[in-house]
């Protein structure tokens, strides 16, 4: 793509708050909108969204996905923000730096992942704090009330809506991810897109639970590729895309069928990247490959220093640490991997840009959708593409009373309660 281009796209595609946050960047940070058009218009195409716990992973994405000549998303989820080094406030920064000081050219959305909601005293609070990452150049956030009754989401999902631009990515969900259980149906999905057409809302993506979990995925069946088939073509009417999330543990097969077969156009990827950043000996799935003694198998000489995966290593059993939850080293370690020589700060970055890449260009159908994304931004002269469609249905049949007696008649299986964060 020529040099031209870029700078055309440059010029009219960033947003306000990544202007005004970055004003001398050559970062293309763009609404996740363009993100997902990009995808929709190449056809049989999703693209990564990689969770950037550790600064090396968004730098080895991002280097991937200049490699692939991708578009891509870079995301945090508001609970990982707790345990990680990278937070819903630092995380556009943090690209931005990237991107400048590798040249990546090929447009990327700042993504705040699972903004939870989880019951509905939590709605003023997210009306209060959703602007703030905006102010700081995020430009997509994903509402996630999907802990709460069908009515409540649904409500929850118009109330915080006026807290985030018109022109950003927005993702909306139903069903919690339990896996096999609870499995989200057409009804649901086709309930909550209804309601927010009628509220005049068109979100780009919807996430189900549609057979996934999240992090290490020991068991179960993984994503049902006809179930989201069939969700998708329920949803055809409302312009709603779909995300992925628990995409680790699920081998390179299925995630192509979704890609091919399915309305998804983003998927998430978390834990897969980290442990590969680490140098974790992983499977195809993504999945950690463990040793024996049920410890997780790194490999000498790949990923972090050996010396300092022994003290990861000595931290997380000083503080009872097993399995997923060596997510939480991310926060105390960062430090101690940048202050780490060149050669391994490399291999770490390197080791996820390798895999990054394998996705994007054999698996997601990604590639070569940097250059859609720049014609649709130069095209519409805009960094706000608009909604995929407009509102047509009747907002008097989605008052909040007929929101109540509209869920009152879903009759779906939840499955159990419990804690199923990312």
């Amino acid at each position: 793509m020529p040099q031209n281009t870029f700078k055309k796209a440059l010029s009219v595609g960033r947003p306000p708050n990544v202007v005004q946050n970055f004003p001398n960047s050559d970062a293309l940070i763009v609404s996740g909108k363009v993100i997902d058009r990009a995808m929709i218009q190449k056809g049989g195409a999703m693209t990564i969204a990689a969770n950037g716990r550790n600064i090396f992973i968004i730098e080895g994405a991002l280097r991937a996905a200049q490699k692939a000549n991708a578009a891509i998303i870079i995301e945090i989820a508001r609970s990982e923000a707790t345990y990680c080094p990278t937070t819903l406030w630092n995380i556009a920064r943090r690209v931005d730096y990237l991107c400048n000081k590798l040249n990546i050219t090929i447009p990327v959305a700042v993504h705040a992942d699972h903004y939870f909601m989880k019951k509905w005293d939590d709605v003023a609070e997210a009306k209060a704090e959703i602007p703030s990452l905006f102010d700081t150049g995020v430009t997509s956030i994903a509402l996630d009330a999907s802990h709460m009754t069908d009515d409540l989401n649904l409500l929850a999902n118009i109330e915080v809506s006026p807290s985030i631009p018109s022109w950003a990515g927005y993702e909306t969900e139903i069903g919690e991810i339990k896996g096999s259980f609870g499995l989200s149906t057409p009804v649901e999905a086709t309930y909550l897109c209804q309601g927010l057409n009628a509220h005049g809302l068109c979100p780009d993506w919807i996430a189900l639970n549609n057979g996934t979990t999240h992090g290490i995925e020991a068991s179960g069946t993984g994503i049902q590729v006809d179930l989201t088939t069939e969700v998708h073509k329920a949803l055809a009417p409302y312009g709603t895309s779909g995300a992925q999330h628990g995409t680790s543990g699920n081998d390179s097969a299925r995630l192509a069928e979704i890609a091919a077969h399915t309305h998804t156009t983003k998927a998430n990827v978390a834990t897969a990247l980290q442990m590969i950043s680490w140098g974790v000996r992983v499977n195809d799935f993504g999945n950690a490959i463990m040793t024996e003694d049920g410890r997780f198998d790194k490999v000498p000489g790949e990923g972090v220093d050996d010396a300092i995966w022994d003290e990861m290593v000595a931290y997380a059993d000083a503080h009872k640490m097993s399995g997923g939850d060596y997510k939480k080293l991310n926060l105390p370690f960062e430090r101690r991997w940048q202050g780490q020589g060149k050669a391994v700060r490399e291999r770490m970055a390197g080791a996820v840009k390798d895999f990054v890449h394998h996705l994007l260009v054999d698996v997601f159908n990604a590639a070569d959708t940097a250059p859609i994304a720049y014609e649709l931004l130069i095209k519409a002269g805009s960094h706000d593409l608009g909604p995929k469609v407009q509102p047509f249905e009747d907002v008097a049949e989605w008052t909040e009373e007929k929101i109540k007696a509209r869920a009152a008649q879903i009759n779906t299986d939840k499955g159990p309660k419990g804690d199923f964060d990312d």
